[in-house]
C-alpha cells in the first residue's frame, strides 16, 4: 500500500520556488528518486499562490517512508527549509485502490 504525501512550502520574496530549484540543482532531488522505495518525488507551482510550491511525495511503504526521514539526505532538507525560512502544511494519503465508482469520471 503507497504512500502520498503533499507538502506544500510557502514563504515570502519566492523563497519557495528557489528552494525546490536548489533541490533541483543540487542533485538532491535525484538522489532521492534513485532511493529504493520512492515512487514520485515532484515539485509543482500553484497558479493562485506565487509564494508556493507543492511537493508531491510518493513511497512504496511506511518502511520505505522512515527510512528516507532517517537519512543524511532529509537532514540537508531540512537545512534548506531553515536556509530559506519555509513553512509546510501536509497532507498524507494512503492508496486504497477503490476507485471503481470514480471511473465514470474519468476521461483516459
Amino acid at each position: 500500500m503507497s504512500i502520498t504525501i503533499n507538502i506544500l512550502y510557502t514563504g515570502k520574496k519566492g523563497n519557495a520556488k528557489r528552494f525546490a530549484k536548489e533541490m533541483t540543482e543540487s542533485g538532491i532531488v535525484d538522489k532521492i528518486c534513485k532511493t529504493k522505495g520512492n515512487l514520485r518525488y515532484e515539485y509543482f507551482l500553484p497558479l493562485e499562490d506565487k509564494e508556493s510550491v507543492l511537493l508531491i511525495d510518493s513511497w512504496e511503504n511506511q518502511t520505505a517512508l522512515d527510512k528516507h526521514h532517517a537519512s543524511a539526505t532529509m537532514q540537508e532538507i531540512a537545512a534548506l527549509r531553515e536556509k530559506y525560512n519555509l513553512h509546510m502544511s501536509v497532507k498524507r494519503f494512503v492508496e486504497d485502490n477503490k476507485n471503481e465508482n470514480d471511473d465514470k469520471f474519468i476521461r483516459k
